[in-house]
């Protein structure tokens, strides 16, 4: 499947859970072999580290929040011009392929 969300770029998430529906953020990580990114501030989970002591070093014990993965077909791109999620398409011009906004035709790579 062709990912067209990259890291740096801002997405909104479309479906899912409640709490994070609506919310926007930039990506920070795009996982192609899974069909998942992971944005910013949200999908938060807590996990709950040991006190752990390995090469001398010890990682303090608590409770540590992370962002977790998103399928990403509950996210969509939000274009840079408009402001607004909308869908990506590709135009091709030569050799060079470009991302724009399906609703305002906005190239998206500049």
């Amino acid at each position: 499947m062709n990912i067209k969300i990259r890291k740096g770029d801002t997405a909104e998430v479309i479906s899912g859970r409640t709490e994070d529906k609506g919310k926007r953020g930039e990506v920070i990580k795009v996982l192609p072999e899974e069909n998942r990114v992971v944005i910013q501030g949200v999908n938060l989970r807590t996990k709950h580290q040991k006190d752990v002591q390995s090469q001398g070093r010890t990682v303090s014990p608590g409770k540590v929040r992370f962002e977790s993965s998103l399928h990403i077909s509950n996210v969509m791109l939000v274009c840079p011009k408009c402001g607004k999620p909308s869908r990506v398409g590709v135009q091709i011009e030569g050799e060079k392929k470009s991302r724009i906004c399906k609703k305002c035709n906005a190239l998206i790579d500049e």
